[in-house]
């Protein structure tokens, strides 16, 4: 396991690209977030992107919904973060972890306070997926991880 709190190591080693600053999501994330697509091609239901988090930011609570099948893999690449589904324990990210994620379950993942943190973020194909953004996961809450 590796931690990162200088930007310039850590998009020297992030293999897959800090990318842009996630102007279309910054609502619902506490700090700020890098996105970088991997893979869409056009027709395709389904994308990869490689989302970064600086030290302590973290998404919104959140909801993969689908008729069938939906929901995300994460494929954590570098750093370490949280991941953690409403209603269970927090589980500690590091490189080479890997979380699916079913669709209808409530959830919320970023960095540790100490480290920068990247996963790929697969989109798994479903029948009318969408994403429901929820509530922020609160400073305490976090804090106590």
């Amino acid at each position: 396991m590796m931690k990162y709190m200088d930007k310039d190591v850590f998009t020297k080693v992030d293999t897959f690209g800090v990318g842009a600053y996630n102007e279309a999501y910054k609502a619902y994330f506490t700090k700020d977030s890098f996105l970088n697509p991997i893979h869409n091609h056009k027709g395709e239901p389904t994308g990869v992107s490689n989302v970064t988090f600086e030290p302590g930011c973290r998404n919104n609570w959140h909801i993969h919904h689908a008729q069938s099948g939906g929901g995300q893999m994460l494929i954590c690449t570098f750093g370490e973060g949280w991941y953690q589904e409403a209603g269970k324990e927090a589980i500690s990210l590091h490189e080479g972890m890997i979380i699916t994620i079913a669709s209808g379950v409530k959830h919320w993942h970023g960095a540790k306070k100490d480290s920068w943190f990247s996963h790929l973020a697969y989109a798994i194909p479903g029948v009318e997926a969408y994403n429901e953004w929820l509530e922020v996961v609160s400073q305490e809450d976090y804090d106590a991880l």
